[in-house]
């Protein structure tokens, strides 16, 4: 009966799986780490922060969004998480100053403090409306050791900026020597003007003593060809 209720979901073209099969919901065995803090860096409107709010209730959440609408709505919500979620409005990379940023109006996740190249703009229209507007930048290890208390191990951290994981990771390394896990989310298409390449990040983590453990997700062009990737690496 399994068979036949699978067969016939395939022929419409979906599949069905086992949570345990899962990799967005087992995330490749992180839900059992003792994770007692978050880093979220490109935290957005907290999409990713209210979810691994749930896996790890217990965790300090530290996010960080340089764009000021998407960061109203993360500050309304971590009001309410009773003081375990901070939220900074700030962009995270290699540098301290003011820098450009592409805002992205129809869709802010998108954003990035790199031009968006014509291949990605032909893959997802919706972020052809863009205004240059300026951010202020920090790295990782000035904002964490500005922290009255630091994070508390073991700590995950997770990054979603759009092609500039690189310079986070350089001026983070020893917020991330100090770190258990972390996600990123890693393009695979060349969407962003000189964007870290998958062998960049994995030859950085490897010398910060990470290996690679997985995709969590990954998303596909209509072709097949993986577009982008939220890669897990692990000490």
């Amino acid at each position: 009966m399994k068979r036949i209720v699978k067969k016939l979901f395939n022929n419409i073209g979906f599949d069905i799986t086992h949570l345990s099969d899962n990799p967005k919901y087992t995330l490749l065995g992180l839900r059992h780490l003792p994770i007692c803090s978050v880093i979220d860096v490109g935290a957005n409107e907290g999409q990713f922060a209210r979810m691994i709010s749930e896996v790890f209730p217990k965790a300090n959440i530290y996010c960080f969004e340089p764009l000021l609408d998407p960061f109203k709505k993360l500050s309304k919500w971590a009001e309410f998480q009773s003081g375990r979620v901070n939220v900074s409005n700030i962009a995270i990379g290699d540098s301290e100053g003011d820098m450009q940023m592409f805002y992205h109006s129809e869709h802010s996740p998108s954003s990035s403090l790199l031009k968006s190249t014509e291949i990605c703009k032909e893959l997802y229209p919706f972020i052809q409306k863009q205004t240059p507007i300026s951010v202020k930048l920090a790295t990782l290890d000035k904002l964490m050791g500005n922290l009255s208390e630091p994070p508390i191990p073991d700590i995950l951290i997770k990054l979603d900026v759009q092609g500039y994981e690189d310079r986070v990771i350089r001026g983070g390394a020893e917020t991330f020597r100090r770190a258990r896990a972390c996600i990123l989310e890693v393009n695979i298409g060349s969407l962003y003007e000189n964007q870290a390449s998958f062998k960049d990040i994995l030859l950085s983590l490897d010398y910060l003593g990470y290996h690679y453990t997985g995709n969590i997700e990954q998303t596909y062009d209509n072709d097949g060809h993986v577009v982008f990737i939220d890669a897990l690496f692990l000490k």
